[in-house]
């Protein structure tokens, strides 16, 4: 049987996100345009959008279903 790794976060989802995107466009600054490049602009939207989601989620205006 295998034992789940527990990993204990110390900063929010949010946090992490954030610079997740600061550090994939600092890289991309640094590369020449390419696919590569693309590549990590592309990675670092989806990590804002997943903000943006995770806002939305934990938002005072979302109501449950009754």
């Amino acid at each position: 049987m295998f034992k789940r790794r527990r990993i204990k976060q110390t900063q929010t989802l949010q946090r992490r996100l954030e610079a997740f995107a600061k550090g994939a466009r600092q890289r991309a600054a640094a590369l020449a345009p390419g696919p590569e490049r693309d590549a990590l602009l592309k990675k670092a939207r989806a990590a804002d959008t997943a903000i943006h989601l995770d806002e939305w989620a934990n938002s005072n205006g979302l109501q449950s279903p009754k």
